[in-house]
């Protein structure tokens, strides 16, 4: 989880009462968080290698926020919650401005399709900066480029001072050659080359480099005068950088993912917009996408969303009316609505809280406002034993009896590359139904595994100096979609075995298939549904003619044969591998 580091004697201030340590430690338990650490700042500095010449002996606390929790990542937004908590405040009214048309335009040029398609934008007027809120202000935007934005991956934040711009701005893709400003902080301009070359050894930029450099065109973002803002995901332009003296900001972010550009936007205006004047007021910038159309962002929604009163007491263990529960909902910022069903209470979402995605989050929240510490310890209304489930039971005998048999037990990841179930294995990534990762942040992983066989191959490609032969196995969950779960996917327990050796070692698999079988005391009876039996079959991951599949109840279960020699060479092996693989659900 995210670490924030506060000055004690300016949050304290923002609160409006001195805590003591153990003091606000408990208020932190309370609220979900933890004080991690009461340090200085000039300790701080030593421990992250930083010069100390103008640290200070003032108290450090380093306080461990949530992940989903966007909006505690800044003093901020941490005084703010902390007080609405505490009955010190109520809730922010965030709103727009009034539309004047005049509003500043952010133009999203074609090209930029190639390398990050999406943008979003908003401009913080009439902003006041003091020492302290600029360098929070800061910090924010780091804190979410190393969280939610995936080390700019997936979004990257820039902020401009919009008194040394001029609008419309312009969101384009260009070869590196054809772009050159002065980046943040230099006294010269620079290609988009020699940046590269430039920031190559910067101990801090040198982290997102990657993420364009091999690309043909790199995104850039200029203003009606061609100056250059930004060159996302990698450094904002020296001309228009934000000081102390800024008045109105200027914020855009460019993305792969509208949908996280969406809460960065949120977070950062939402945060900030109560040291503008007037408060929690934002000024929306209108986004002109390549097909023309245009929308106005942010929107700072607030949505709406039901949860029987009832539910709360059940899951939480505790017996408050429907008042209370409001009230409880009211402590951690959500305000209510009135509903036609007297058992239901509507809670409206603020756009802070992109953290609540279901019911159960909005029960969480009434825990916390309740007390954890307050919810009273009862024993079970029934008395129960505990007992493992029949197929982690069955998985556990298997095994001790596998290893008795002279196999060593591999534990693999569940995570692999598109490539470890499809291409390695010669098959194609269409015709597998793998649940993929909507945002994978390697490409080691990438899909949830649909077969053990690839982590198996990359034990023994990685043990290759171990005597052969080697026989390992592995009896794990592969995870395959599923339309009629509610979640789209569901776990199946698979077995699999591997023999590598000198020789194919066909006859050895086939022997532990029948071990196995004998083991779950099913019968070898070809052609009857109440046994197994196997037959002859093709599949790309074999060799040709060494190929068999296993049937029971009249429908396929699993495979075993020698594997084609391409697919070893794909997992860097050398010496012919039998393998065995079976769904074990059906036996159990």
């Amino acid at each position: 989880m995210p670490t924030i580091s506060i000055k004690r004697d300016e949050l304290f201030a923002v609160l409006k009462k001195t805590y003591t340590d153990e003091e606000f430690d408990e208020l932190c338990f309370q609220y979900g968080l933890e004080l991690d650490e009461v340090t200085t700042e000039k300790q701080l500095a030593i421990k992250e290698h930083e010069d100390t010449k103008n640290a200070t002996e003032q108290v450090i606390y380093k306080i461990e926020i949530p992940a989903n929790r966007y909006d505690l990542l800044c003093l901020e937004g941490l005084s703010q919650a902390l007080l609405i908590y505490l009955g010190k405040a109520t809730f922010p009214a965030y709103k727009l401005a009034a539309r004047t048309g005049k509003e500043q335009k952010l133009i999203v040029k074609p090209d930029t399709a190639k390398i990050r398609p999406y943008a979003v934008s908003a401009v913080l007027r009439n902003i006041t900066f003091t020492p302290a809120s600029y360098a929070s202000f800061i910090e924010l935007q780091d804190k979410l480029h190393q969280n939610l934005c995936r080390k700019r991956a997936l979004v990257a934040i820039g902020t401009h001072d919009l008194d040394t711009i001029q609008g419309p701005f312009y969101y384009d893709a260009l070869p590196p050659s054809e772009i050159s400003f002065r980046p943040l902080n230099q006294s010269k301009e620079y290609t988009a080359v020699e940046m590269m070359e430039l920031y190559a050894t910067d101990s801090h930029l040198k982290a997102y480099l990657h993420i364009i450099r091999d690309s043909p065109v790199y995104p850039i973002i200029k203003d009606s005068n061609g100056v250059v803002l930004s060159m996302p995901p990698i450094i904002n332009g020296d001309h228009s950088k934000i000081t102390l003296n800024t008045k109105n900001v200027f914020i855009e972010a460019t993305a792969t993912d509208i949908h996280k550009a969406i809460i960065v936007l949120d977070t950062i205006v939402t945060m900030f917009a109560q040291h503008c004047s007037p408060q929690f007021v934002i000024e929306p910038v209108d986004v002109v996408s390549p097909d023309g159309s245009t929308t106005a962002y942010p929107k700072l929604e607030w949505r709406n969303m039901q949860v029987p009163y009832e539910d709360i007491n059940k899951k939480v263990g505790i017996k408050v009316s429907k008042g209370e529960v409001i009230e409880l909902l009211k402590k951690m910022g959500l305000s209510t609505e009135p509903t036609p069903a007297d058992a239901i209470i509507s809670v409206k979402i603020p756009p802070t809280r992109h953290d609540i995605l279901h019911p159960c989050d909005l029960i969480e929240d009434a825990a916390i406002g309740y007390g954890f510490n307050n919810i009273t310890m009862l024993l079970p209304g029934s008395l129960t034993i505990a007992d493992q489930f029949t197929h982690n039971r069955v998985s556990d005998l298997l095994r001790r009896e596998i290893v008795a048999a002279g196999y060593s037990e591999a534990l693999t990841f569940a995570l692999c590359s598109r490539d470890d179930i499809a291409d390695k294995l010669r098959h194609k990534i269409d015709t597998i139904p793998a649940v993929h990762i909507a945002n994978p942040k390697t490409l080691e992983f990438q899909v949830a595994r649909t077969t053990l066989i690839p982590g198996l191959l990359k034990t023994v490609a990685g043990n290759k100096k171990m005597p052969l032969p080697l026989k390992l196995f592995e009896i794990s969950d592969v995870v395959v979609k599923d339309p009629s779960k509610d979640v789209g996917a569901k776990n199946i327990r698979h077995f699999c075995g591997l023999y590598y050796g000198k020789t194919s070692g066909f006859e050895i698999v086939h022997g532990l298939l029948d071990r196995f079988m004998q083991l779950l005391g099913v019968r070898y009876t070809p052609n009857d549904d109440a046994g197994y039996y196997i037959k002859a079959h093709s599949d790309p991951t074999f060799f040709e003619g060494r190929c068999a599949q296993i049937i029971t109840h009249g429908r396929p279960v699993g495979v075993f044969g020698v594997l084609h020699p391409e697919v070893l060479q794909q997992f860097e092996l050398t010496n012919p591998c039998s393998i065995l693989e079976i769904d074990v659900e059906p036996f159990i």
